[in-house]
């Protein structure tokens, strides 16, 4: 993975003024993980009955997972923890996350239409290939209106928009998006609103897949959590297929929102 986190996939209510040491959100293995040299990523794939291995020690983050895994249900689900080095000129020594800071990564991850063309590694291919052929937000999902992405001057408490994403392996499909703040974090929870195909099998149905993806200000960098859970079709070899193709997309996703926080910081 290119150094400096979907994907996707909602965040909550009201911000926090200072950064949180990396140290207090993540154990002091993990820490190390993160900050050695050329490494800056760590991931987990579980298949059957999975559960939360590298979720930050964040209340409100962890209500919330812990809600999506008793509705859900799933039976993939695809973590990681991603370290962004800010650039020097960013770091305070009062550790407060600017409020600038703070605008520009909510617009970045706002900024749905640039997802349009990014690229993930096929396993089954054995190549890179297109993830979204088409990505926009759109005014509903009955009549599908493109929207520009939105700028905010300040970040909302929470926000629901609605996506139309053309993905080459599931699909032409509605999700929504739901953003907020919450305690010391920005997050969102994407959630499909049509069900996912895997080439003429129905996979996954309407509500069955959640993505979140958090951001936390820690400083002299921000770490991205970023999971996917989805209960899918129980067809032999199919779970293990999707599961496969989710790390992949869950790296492009990353690579995307490592490039939106360079240009945008």
């Amino acid at each position: 993975m290119k150094k400096g986190f979907l994907l996707l996939v909602c965040f909550f209510a009201v911000f926090s003024a200072f950064s949180v040491p990396l140290e207090d959100l993540i154990s002091d293995g993990y820490t190390r993980q993160l900050r050695a040299p050329e490494r800056g990523q760590i991931m987990e794939f579980q298949l059957k009955n999975p559960s939360p291995l590298l979720l930050p020690n964040a209340g409100g983050l962890r209500q919330t997972v812990a809600g999506i895994i008793k509705d859900l249900n799933p039976n993939i689900m695809v973590e990681t923890l991603y370290l962004y080095l800010k650039p020097g000129k960013l770091h305070s020594d009062a550790v407060n996350w600017d409020e600038k800071q703070k605008i520009n990564v909510f617009n970045q991850m706002m900024a749905l239409s640039t997802l349009t063309g990014i690229e993930y590694y096929s396993a089954s291919r054995g190549s890179m290939r297109t993830f979204y052929e088409y990505s926009a937000i759109i005014d509903g999902p009955q009549t599908k209106k493109p929207l520009a992405d939105p700028v905010y001057a300040q970040i909302p408490a929470s926000l629901a928009v609605y996506a139309r994403q053309k993905d080459l392996t599931f699909g032409d499909n509605i999700y929504r998006y739901n953003f907020s703040a919450f305690g010391d974090s920005i997050f969102f929870i994407q959630e499909n609103i049509t069900s996912l195909s895997y080439g003429v099998i129905p996979v996954i149905g309407k509500g069955n897949l959640r993505s979140v993806l958090a951001v936390f200000d820690c400083g002299d960098s921000i770490l991205i959590y970023a999971a996917s859970m989805a209960k899918t079709l129980s067809v032999p070899g199919i779970s293990d297929r999707i599961g496969n193709s989710f790390r992949n997309r869950a790296d492009a996703v990353l690579n995307w929102f490592d490039n939106r926080l360079r240009n945008g910081l």
